[in-house]
């Protein structure tokens, strides 16, 4: 017996996107729209959690933040996580620039 589809998952918007909870395929559109929502909350450092496994999720996020015009700057965590986490600056929405 098929369960009931839950629904949207809601994630909460603190500048942390761990992707463990999310198929692989899901993946550029949950970072797009993260990115989107961090930005209206003024939240300009990220840390995308994509494990380290084989990879393949780690190359998909990069390859969906290469092609993203908001992001200024992205590397592999130097910290303890290692090439499991990705550390990312966004470009400043042009209203906060001038504060």
């Amino acid at each position: 017996m098929m369960e009931p589809d839950p629904g949207p998952v809601e994630i909460p918007i603190d500048g942390i996107l761990d992707l463990h909870a999310f198929a692989p395929k899901d993946a550029p559109s949950l970072v797009e729209e993260y990115i989107g929502v961090c930005q209206e909350k003024e939240i300009y450092d990220l840390r995308i959690i994509h494990g380290k496994g084989k990879g393949v999720l780690r190359r998909v996020v990069h390859a969906r933040l290469e092609r993203d015009s908001r992001v200024l700057e992205f590397g592999l965590d130097p910290g303890s996580s290692g090439w499991g986490a990705t550390l990312v600056r966004l470009k400043r929405n042009r209203k906060d620039q001038r504060r």
